[in-house]
């Protein structure tokens, strides 16, 4: 378990493990995209799971990522996590009125006086 924020997560080692060597990043690091303040959830409502499932899109580093997790007990259970593909891009930056800067890392302006406050107001 891991405290990012005051938040705790958890994942299992062995999966976080694999999506380093494959992906090139563990859960610890895609726990940040959960303090992304444009981050969008949504219900993952395409099976039943057992338990209430979600998918998170969030910024680390101006690179998007999408992550599934389950709330479990007091804590965020990270399932697995993967670099957004272009359809998501696009719903981001529509959502977030163009601010997703594509990978780049020079710092974007936001204009948007919403988006002083953040994304989801």
């Amino acid at each position: 378990m891991n405290y990012t924020h005051s938040i705790r997560f958890e994942w299992d080692e062995a999966k976080s493990a694999k999506c380093l060597k494959e992906r090139g990043f563990d859960f610890a690091y895609t726990a940040q995209a959960f303090f992304d303040p444009c981050r969008m959830i949504f219900a993952d409502t395409r099976r039943n799971y057992g338990e209430d499932r979600y998918q998170l899109l969030g910024k680390i580093d101006w690179r998007l990522f999408a992550v599934a997790y389950t709330p479990r007990h007091a804590a965020i259970r990270i399932i697995s996590a993967r670099k957004a593909n272009q359809r998501e891009v696009r719903h981001y930056e529509n959502r977030t009125h163009g601010h997703y800067s594509g990978g780049s890392r020079v710092p974007v302006r936001r204009t948007h006086r919403s988006c002083t406050r953040g994304c989801n107001d």
